[in-house]
């Protein structure tokens, strides 16, 4: 369940060499892929993660990113390709490769007759380095009563205990499917402090979630899996261009006709105020309104949720034979 080590992003380079560790992709992946039968639950996965970098692991339930997860720990065999965890080949060697990684999965299944304490002790013994002070300033902050046995924890509680136990070994990489199912809104922005702090150290986080903001905020990449399919990767800043900028117009008079711009969609009009969206270019639009006595004008880029909604609405556009 958990595995070590201490863990590149911009600020992270000077930490993780303060720390002595080498700069070197945390994951790497090259077409990796998983069939069950003629069933493609992976196609051909081309992906890296940097140290020190957030990336964000998005897609729908099926969409196969449980089973990226399970070949990167060497829980299952993969089909075909091959997964490295700092150089390691973890379908070969998934003990080595462990060695520098902390796994949460979404669903706790702890030693019910534990108390949270013991839990955290064993786990910490399986993991071979805990940094106990950090520990100890985990449990305040994820409010945990150490001394409660496990089957009396909420299902949230027993989630509080596997971070707490991945984040204090201060494992070079952090490997997150839904953490933070059952944790309440106060416990989110917790969890969300402590990504912050792993990666300010040189962490490398791979962050599986169906929680979109949480991934906005938190995410220097995203990738975008449908299908099986990786159909995306980048910075938000980078994605932004696949979904259409919002924007709403207020005129002192009568609005023009927006329609017929080149890269303006969806054109909304309400007496004075006009909703349109706009892809590509808005330099076209700005030239109308601002020869058409605009008084108000508000613009705002997708979310990384219309982003994500935007690729849902339409099929992969290659899908591969499956092979056994």
């Amino acid at each position: 369940m958990i595995a070590s080590g201490l863990g590149l992003g911009a600020d992270a380079a000077a930490g993780a060499a303060a720390y002595g560790r080498s700069v070197a992709a945390a994951i790497r992946t090259e077409a990796l892929a998983k069939y069950f039968g003629d069933v493609a639950a992976l196609r051909p996965l081309d992906l890296e993660v940097g140290e020190g970098e957030v990336l964000g692991y998005l897609g729908p339930n099926g969409a196969g990113k449980t089973t990226t997860i399970r070949c990167l720990l060497g829980l299952i065999r993969a089909s075909a390709g091959r997964a490295e965890i700092f150089g390691v080949d973890a379908q070969a060697r998934p003990a080595e490769a462990h060695r520098r990684l902390a796994f949460v999965p979404g669903e706790a299944n702890l030693w019910p007759g534990l108390t949270g304490g013991e839990t955290l002790h064993l786990l910490g013994r399986i993991q071979g380095r805990i940094d106990g002070d950090y520990q100890a300033e985990l449990i305040e902050r994820f409010k945990l009563d150490p001394s409660k046995r496990v089957r009396a924890y909420s299902k949230g509680n027993r989630q509080k205990v596997l971070l707490i136990a991945a984040l204090s070994s201060r494992a070079d990489l952090l490997i997150l499917d839904e953490p933070t199912t059952g944790l309440d809104p106060l416990m989110e922005q917790a969890f969300r402090d402590s990504v912050g702090e792993a990666r300010r150290r040189g962490q490398a986080v791979f962050l599986s979630s169906h929680i979109l903001s949480e991934v906005e905020a938190l995410s220097d990449r995203v990738a975008i899996l449908r299908a099986g399919e990786l159909i995306e990767v980048g910075t938000l800043a980078q994605m932004r261009h696949l979904s259409a900028l919002s924007v709403d117009a207020t005129f002192d008079t009568t609005p023009p006709d927006l329609s017929r711009i080149p890269g303006v969609t969806a054109v909304e009009v309400e007496d004075k105020h006009v909703r349109c969206r706009v892809i590509g270019s808005v330099e076209p639009l700005l030239g109308v309104l601002a020869a058409s006595g605009v008084h108000q004008l508000l613009s705002r880029e997708p979310s990384l949720e219309e982003l994500f909604l935007a690729h849902y609405g339409r099929e992969p556009e290659t899908r591969p034979p499956a092979v056994r």
